[in-house]
């Protein structure tokens, strides 16, 4: 598991849209997982859940994905998953194509995953977006198009994604499609990365730099200064 998978199931539990009246116990659910009691989570969330709020639905699916409170169970996952991402719960929509990304619960279906991370990525799903730069760079599981690569990864690093912001600069380096400065640009993503702690970044910006003139490192810096200082809005595009 990723560390932005990891990371979205240490966050996803805190937000939902839970109606006022089911508000309190989808909290209550939300306080006991955090403190371990899975069995008084599982208590608040199964009624939510069988009741169609997709907030529930999509806790209560974690649980099984992850094994906490019940017996791991990847089908059961991936069908409370689907209540809610049928409801347009951006997060069961990511957690529901990852399943079928990987295999789990379901029968390995890359078209049926593109499908949920792209419905997840149109909400601004960070790490929806994510994966679809890396599959669509990578061709990993789908041919590679790097019409849509650039777009997720756009999306996602202007997000604040280390990984993304890691994925541009690659698909700046090696794109055979003559990309304007895209010696430059690399580096600026690279740099940023680096900057948001990818140590991966780091070393290939260093690669690459070998390869630039003076002059054209310095541009690169200048402008990974004016996109972080921007927020990720001005990256020199």
């Amino acid at each position: 598991m990723n560390k932005l998978h990891s990371l979205i199931l240490a966050i996803t539990l805190c937000i939902g849209s839970v109606s006022v009246a089911t508000a309190q116990d989808y909290d209550k659910g939300v306080a006991a997982y955090s403190a371990g009691d899975y069995q008084t989570a599982l208590r608040e969330w199964r009624p939510l859940a069988e009741a169609g709020d997709a907030a529930a639905q999509f806790s209560l699916g974690l649980m099984y994905e992850r094994g906490k409170g019940v017996l791991q169970d990847f089908a059961e996952a991936a069908r409370l998953y689907r209540l809610a991402a049928d409801q347009g719960h951006d997060n069961a929509q990511y957690f529901l194509g990852y399943l079928y990304d990987k295999g789990l619960g379901v029968p390995q279906d890359f078209t049926l995953a593109i499908k949920w991370y792209t419905l997840a990525a149109e909400q601004e799903n960070l790490i929806a977006q994510t994966r679809l730069s890396v599959m669509y760079t990578l061709a990993d599981g789908v041919p590679a198009d790097l019409t849509k690569a650039l777009k997720w990864s756009r999306l996602a690093a202007k997000n604040g994604s280390s990984s993304a912001q890691t994925n541009l600069g690659l698909i700046y380096e090696y794109s055979n499609i003559d990309l304007i400065g895209k010696n430059a640009m690399a580096h600026m993503w690279y740099n940023v990365a680096s900057a948001n702690g990818s140590k991966e970044a780091a070393e290939w910006r260093d690669e690459i730099a070998v390869r630039m003139a003076p002059e054209e490192i310095s541009k690169a810096q200048e402008m990974a200064r004016e996109c972080m200082s921007s927020n990720y809005q001005n990256c020199g595009e």
